[in-house]
């Protein structure tokens, strides 16, 4: 099962170092990442989201793979390639699988203007591993799909204070 983590940070160039250390934790089969953005609440009040991949980059890529498949199979592969490119990107603009963009938009309440957020959802064996990684960033969690437990641990990680049970 997925995890939803949400961590504040004071700046958007932190929360840009800690999505890109995850990143590099997901090439090296750390962390499987299935969405990692970047909220930015700017000074001016408003809110940019910095998605890590685009959807419809990223469907289109796939829609190209099995189109130049299919093209194969009917002997025409560049025009399989092409067709499967162009359904790819439509689906991946209608669709995007990640994190609700409305949750985001609300979580930005919590940030202050000019701080930011990282909001990831993924899951890892190698928790450990992956919490050392960011660990020197700090961050201060808004919100988990943790147990209380593991949030606490996380929570402690990151540096912020644990209440004493």
């Amino acid at each position: 099962m997925s995890t939803l983590i949400a961590v504040a940070y004071p700046d958007v160039r932190t929360a840009a170092q800690v999505r890109d250390e995850l990143i590099l934790a997901a090439q090296e089969r750390l962390v499987l990442l299935e969405d990692a953005v970047v909220v930015e609440h700017r000074p001016d009040g408003t809110v940019k989201l910095h998605q890590a991949t685009h959807p419809a980059a990223s469907a289109a890529g796939r829609g190209a793979l099995w189109g130049g498949f299919i093209g194969l199979l009917f002997l025409v592969p560049l025009f399989g390639i092409a067709m499967g490119a162009a359904s790819g990107a439509v689906a991946g603009k209608l669709a995007d699988d990640g994190v609700d963009d409305e949750f985001m938009r609300r979580l930005v309440t919590s940030i202050p203007p000019g701080g930011a957020a990282l909001v990831l959802l993924g899951r890892t064996a190698s928790r450990d591993k992956v919490v050392e990684r960011v660990r020197p960033f700090g961050g201060t969690i808004l919100q988990t799909s943790l147990s209380a437990d593991d949030e606490e641990r996380l929570r402690h990680a990151l540096g912020e204070p644990v209440e004493a049970t």
